[in-house]
């Protein structure tokens, strides 16, 4: 538990860089663009080459190859795993550079395709220019999964941290500094995306060759590569889902009105942040072990190591969603307002940062309940649960956006999250009864006891200080700056007084620390 919790932290530690820099990304774009209709269009534009990333790279193909690269280790030691891989990589090279090919022929025509806004075309325009990020991106997530299975989340851990720095670098650096227009810095902007790309596929890549890989193009149809093909299909179809769920919000926020995708996509972005930092590394690093202890058919440690898991992302998720939702207002006007993002965009983006924080802790518990879907090789349940979530989304969508704006969007969203966590972790219960959530509830009324109470002396704290002090930014720093450490200390001597289960565990990981 030790040398998991050490590779949870090394994933955390490098997320949190990763996130930090996603955030200065975000800053800048925000300060340059703010909330502006050129914004939108970008994270429209943007949001389509990812699709296609979450379909074919960190998506179903993860989903089949991680398993799969499992057995074939286990039985033909890393020979046999580097040969499949160079297999995956060659097949994958191929698609996807075939679908980099026909998405930039037809955004091209844009222009010829009837009478459209100007920012649609524009959109078009920004689709064309980012399209090759897709194969980029899905070859650094197969080589990713790659090192994940042989242990090495270090370099995986790197990939988006690439992305960032090439997006500041570019946008803050060469496109400030010699760009005039917003196009010009837009264009500036695109290529630090495309950059990023390269390097996200080159240095995973450059680590299997000294592990010993050598690539080369093998088209072979092995057993084991038509394996994954099969059990990409049913996850393809529920990745698609998924992704279209927030491909669709966008374009509905983006058909709104000019800002409408721009502010969806921050506060999105800030709920990303305590997801991406703790919930994802959880999972990346327990994915490879439920896979493991479902290879070798022990679904006791598989149970032990999923529930742990599970516990460890309520542990940090819910009081990050109850402080978010608490502190949000004084959070966006310290991260984001200035340049061209204004106190309206704040006012508007506050409401939606709240919305998305209630569903945080659901997203979190979904994506470890999806790769034990996964690990059990079943990506047929996943697609299911996937098409609920998408039909709740939709219909709700369509429903609420003309009455109460962007904000009916969120809260579609949360509901088609909430309703497919809980479906998920009762159907997942039913196809292995060890997996149920039985023995978490005790940990998660801890958990919520110590949340409730960190939150009411968070929210009395800002209550206080907003309604005696004027001093805008000033107050917020300060605000912030003790009400967070006084907030998680609270709730982390709360959990320990409660004797929160697993807490054995880290303490052996820091004695471990101190002991190196």
């Amino acid at each position: 538990m030790s040398k998991k919790l050490k590779n949870i932290g090394l994933v955390s530690g490098l997320t949190v860089v990763s996130r930090v820099l996603g955030l200065v990304r975000d800053q800048l774009s925000a300060a340059v663009f703010g909330i502006s209709a050129l914004n939108s269009a970008f994270i429209t534009a943007f949001s389509l080459p990812n699709l296609f990333r979450r379909l074919l790279g960190e998506g179903a193909l993860t989903a089949a190859f991680v398993p799969t690269l499992q057995d074939e280790l286990h039985e033909n030691d890393r020979a046999g795993a580097f040969r499949l891989l160079s297999q995956v990589a060659s097949w994958l090279a191929l698609v996807t550079g075939g679908l980099v090919v026909l998405g930039m022929l037809f955004f091209s025509q844009a222009h010829r395709m009837g009478r459209h806004d100007d920012k649609w075309v524009l959109a078009a325009d920004l689709t064309v220019f980012l399209f090759p990020y897709l194969a980029l991106v899905c070859m650094a997530a197969a080589f990713s999964a790659a090192l994940n299975v042989l242990e090495r989340f270090l370099e995986p851990a790197l990939s988006p941290i690439w992305l960032n720095l090439a997006m500041i670098l570019c946008l803050g650096g060469a496109g400030l500094s010699f760009a005039e227009t917003a196009e010009g810095r837009m264009a500036w902007l695109c290529t630090g995306v495309l950059i990023g790309g390269v390097l996200q596929m080159v240095v995973p890549a450059g680590v299997l060759m000294r592990e010993g890989w050598r690539p080369r193009l093998d088209f072979t149809l092995t057993p084991r590569v038509k394996m994954i093909a099969l059990l990409m299909v049913p996850g393809l179809f529920g990745t698609a889902i998924y992704q279209i769920n927030i491909l669709v919000s966008r374009l509905l926020a983006f058909s709104l009105n000019d800002s409408a995708a721009s502010v969806l996509f921050y506060a999105n972005r800030l709920t990303e942040l305590p997801i991406g930092v703790f919930a994802i590394a959880v999972a990346t690093v327990v994915y490879p072990m439920l896979a493991k202890h479902a290879a070798q058919g022990n679904q006791d440690l598989m149970a032990k190591d999923y529930q742990k898991g599970l516990r460890l992302i309520m542990i940090i998720n819910v009081p990050a969603a109850v402080g978010l939702a608490l502190l949000g207002e004084p959070i966006i006007r310290v991260l984001f307002e200035r340049g061209a993002f204004t106190a309206a965009d704040t006012q508007m983006m506050a409401p939606l940062l709240i919305l998305f924080a209630v569903g945080m802790p659901f997203f979190s518990v979904s994506s470890l309940s999806t790769r034990a879907f996964y690990a059990l090789k079943d990506t047929a349940t996943p697609v299911k649960l996937a098409g609920v979530s998408f039909l709740f989304n939709l219909g709700l969508s369509l429903a609420l956006m003309y009455r109460i704006g962007v904000a009916g969007l969120v809260i579609a969203s949360v509901v088609s999250i909430v309703v497919q966590t809980l479906l998920m972790q009762r159907l997942l219960t039913k196809r292995l009864p060890a997996l149920t959530f039985g023995p978490l509830w005790k940990s998660l009324a801890k958990v919520l006891l110590a949340a409730l109470l960190m939150g009411g002396v968070v929210g009395g704290g800002w209550e206080f200080l907003s309604s005696n002090y004027a001093g805008g930014m000033k107050v917020d720093l300060v605000a912030l700056a003790a009400l967070i450490p006084l907030g998680a200390g609270l709730y982390g001597l709360c959990l320990w007084g409660l004797r929160i289960e697993g807490r054995e565990d880290i303490t052996a990981f820091f004695a471990h620390r101190r002991n190196r």
